[in-house]
């Protein structure tokens, strides 16, 4: 289900031509996230803050995704 006025963009750290594709969008406040081969799945929504600390765990190796 397309959101109006969202503007998703591939994420440059996703799986290349492995078919593993994150797109983005994002506001002032909140980070969307989805998968790109199933779009009309939904999407995960963060604020900046929570997704600062998601990053900062996973270079710091505490998640195992």
């Amino acid at each position: 289900m397309e959101e109006r006025g969202l503007v998703w963009r591939k994420s440059s750290h996703s799986g290349g031509s492995s078919g593993q594709c994150v797109e983005v969008t994002r506001s002032s406040a909140l980070i969307n996230l989805r998968d790109s081969k199933k779009p009309d799945a939904g999407h995960l929504t963060l604020a900046h803050t929570t997704f600062a600390t998601l990053i900062d765990h996973m270079k710091a190796g505490a998640l195992d995704l």
